[in-house]
């Protein structure tokens, strides 16, 4: 499943906080960044919990809200789903890509050196 951007920015508050926040918790967190009211947060995470990204617990007073997914699973998705969608599936194409457009530090060339070598390639 591919997560929205909305998704998203609710999923990053609930993964700072994996013992669950409440709803206004929630609420204040995203503030800033949307500008969001209750009832439109609360929209959110009740539609997020029907597709099993959200778990509400109910039998907590005020209800407690975490992610229902794992966020490395999430990116991993999101990354192979670039990687097919504009690389056809090519990890190469998309470093290289990558590493035409930014400049790496040198301890980021060296990492990505120990990364290679390590992988044999």
């Amino acid at each position: 499943m591919r997560l929205s951007d909305k998704e998203w920015q609710v999923l990053e508050v609930l993964w700072r906080a994996p013992e669950g926040l409440t709803l206004g918790q929630v609420v204040e967190a995203l503030r800033p960044a949307t500008g969001w009211s209750r009832n439109t947060v609360l929209t959110y995470l009740t539609r997020m919990e029907a597709k099993a990204l959200v778990v509400i617990h109910k039998e907590d007073a005020p209800h407690r809200y975490r992610a229902g997914v794992d966020r490395e699973a999430c990116a991993a998705q999101e990354r192979r789903g670039l990687l097919e969608r504009v690389y056809q599936g090519s990890a190469g194409r998309l470093v290289a890509a990558f590493l035409k457009e930014e400049k790496l530090t040198p301890q980021e060339r060296e990492e990505l050196r120990r990364l290679l070598d390590d992988m044999e390639v």
